[in-house]
């Protein structure tokens, strides 16, 4: 199979999975050791996902434009921008202080596939006990949450450098348990994932920059532009699906997941 039909399969699947809580980094680690593909520097994961998160901007690009235009007198504008902001910053921490020991260590390939399993089954197993003890929802505008709110689902999102445990599942989760409506949560988590990506992307290219030369810049385009195309339809219909149904489908397919990796490892 070629490289390039290779970065095709992949889009697919990070486009499928970026804003499901089931982990899109977890799928796409499990999916390239099983295909074979390895892409220099480690660059491409990364970049296709900032390719899904584009979709948000281009679904949701007259609140971005209504932002940025209104940003220097209306109060509406500058709230939302600082609560993003708010929200983004513990990423910022983190990524800065742990992006080298989660990038040698816990994505290592003997390190990374059971890692990956133990954090699907307990994510799998926190969604199905915390949506029955969600508290009543007190914030049901993604738009206007509190400060300290925003503060809160940007401390939740922090988790997700672990591979396995879902950036937009603990922002989702976690704001649920803090009053906030799954319909807001979700949305809020599709406008942080913006600023998220793009910092990830840019850091991960710098210190991949020694790779750089060598990468396969063709199929990181492909990749990018599948996941992008895959990412707009399910950024269109998630806050619809996830109203009707909730998290628990992905809390079991989590464990199911979880469970035939770490079966696998045992029987390889």
């Amino acid at each position: 199979m070629s490289n390039s039909l290779l970065a095709v399969i992949l889009g697919i699947i990070e486009g499928l999975t970026e804003f499901l809580p089931v982990s899109s980094t977890a799928h796409l680690l499990i999916a390239e050791q099983a295909l074979g593909f390895h892409a220099p520097g480690q660059v491409f994961p990364i970049v296709i996902q900032f390719g899904a998160i584009l979709a948000v901007v281009a679904v949701h690009w007259r609140k971005f434009l209504d932002v940025l235009v209104g940003l220097p007198v209306s109060r509406d504008a500058q709230h939302f921008t600082l609560t993003v902001l708010i929200a983004f910053a513990p990423s910022v921490v983190a990524g800065l202080l742990l992006h080298s020991f989660i990038k040698s260590v816990l994505f290592s390939p003997g390190v990374a596939a059971p890692v990956i399993a133990f954090a699907l089954i307990t994510g799998g197993i926190l969604i199905l006990v915390l949506e029955r003890m969600r508290p009543m929802p007190r914030f049901s505008d993604g738009d206007r949450l509190p400060y300290m709110k925003a503060f809160q689902i940007g401390l939740c999102q922090v988790l997700a450098i672990f591979p396995g445990v879902s950036r937009s599942g603990a922002t989702i989760l976690g704001g649920e348990m803090l009053g906030v409506s799954r319909s807001a949560a979700a949305l809020f988590t599709f406008y942080l994932a913006v600023p998220t990506m793009l910092g990830a992307t840019v850091l991960d290219i710098y210190k991949s920059r020694d790779a750089l030369a060598a990468a396969a810049w063709n199929d990181i385009a492909i990749g990018f532009v599948v996941s992008f195309a895959v990412a707009l339809v399910v950024v269109k219909g998630f806050i619809g699906f996830i109203s009707r149904y909730g998290l628990k489908p992905f809390g079991w397919y989590r464990i199911v997941a979880g469970l035939a990796i770490l079966g696998y490892l045992v029987l390889a």
